[in-house]
């Protein structure tokens, strides 16, 4: 009996094992297609550009790493400003952000009023229409405001969104109610309440707010692209395509990774240091009860 146990038991640890191998051989070729392109934009970084040109067939090493592309990126063009530029945009926006949209959260998830639940139906509405409608609709008013050029026209229309506060609504609304009533009966305001109870409780559905939209602003493209057409506004991805388009990126492609690998590398840092928290924020958000 214990014999046959044994066997079943083996058996059993043995297709367990051959199952995880499998599962892990998947990750790890699906994870080598995922980062093999930022190991190439690495790989030619470093290749000077007589060494890159001099490759008919391209090489998975370097011998001779260089940083001088990375000079060029910076001396070449006006990097250093477009990264300048795109730290006040990315700042600037989401701390308004933060400012609209956690008292519009609070408000529905905690507040009684009449049409509460219509009003929120129609604003969740608005994450159906096309974003083309509304970068229209943005251009036409930002236009009339004579705003074009400005860092007021690029920070304008992303200082709201529906889907964050949908988010933080759902985060708010897992705190228990009897804290609110308790803090009602010993004279705490509504601001103070959110402040000093609902805040702390869900900081890290803040701290994901916060990095996702940090990694929005940092990858915006469409928009500033079309507000601005003078490069004392542009932000990095903007300044990546007008590398691209003056010649300088098409004929010194090594500099032109350089400058895409220092843009990148804020954005990865940022992610790899608040990836803990940015799972734990989905998760509550996206939890309830």
């Amino acid at each position: 009996m214990n014999t046959d146990y044994e066997k079943i038991e083996k058996s059993a640890k043995v297709k367990n094992n051959a199952r995880n191998t499998v599962v892990y051989i998947l990750l790890g070729l699906w994870a080598l297609m995922v980062l093999f392109p930022f190991y190439w934009m690495v790989l030619t970084s470093v290749k000077s550009y007589g060494s890159y040109n001099s490759e008919y067939i391209p090489k998975f090493f370097t011998l001779s790493p260089t940083l001088q592309n990375y000079i060029d990126a910076f001396t070449t063009v006006n990097l250093g400003q477009y990264f300048l530029n795109t730290i006040i945009f990315t700042v600037a926006t989401t701390a308004i952000m933060l400012v609209v949209i956690v008292p519009a959260a609070f408000a529905f998830s905690r507040l009684e009023f009449r049409g509460k639940n219509l009003v929120f139906g129609l604003f969740l509405s608005l994450m159906m229409i096309p974003n083309e409608l509304v970068i229209i609709t943005n251009f036409t008013t930002i236009t009339n405001l004579d705003l074009r050029n400005s860092f007021w026209g690029l920070i304008l229309p992303s200082v709201t969104s529906v889907f964050y506060i949908y988010l933080l609504k759902e985060n708010f609304a897992q705190i228990p109610d009897e804290l609110y009533y308790a803090a009602k009966v010993d004279g705490t305001s509504d601001f103070k309440y959110l402040m000093r109870v609902m805040l702390p409780i869900s900081k890290p559905t803040i701290i994901t707010i916060t990095i996702l939209k940090v990694i929005e602003c940092w990858n915006s493209y469409v928009w500033p692209r079309l507000i601005t057409d003078d490069p004392a506004y542009y932000l990095v991805s903007n300044g990546i395509q007008e590398i691209r388009e003056n010649g300088f990126g098409r004929e010194n492609i090594p500099a032109m990774m350089a400058a895409v690998v220092v843009i990148s590398v804020p954005l990865v840092v940022l992610f790899l240091i608040f990836r803990k928290k940015i799972m734990e924020g989905v998760a509550r958000g996206g939890t309830k009860g």
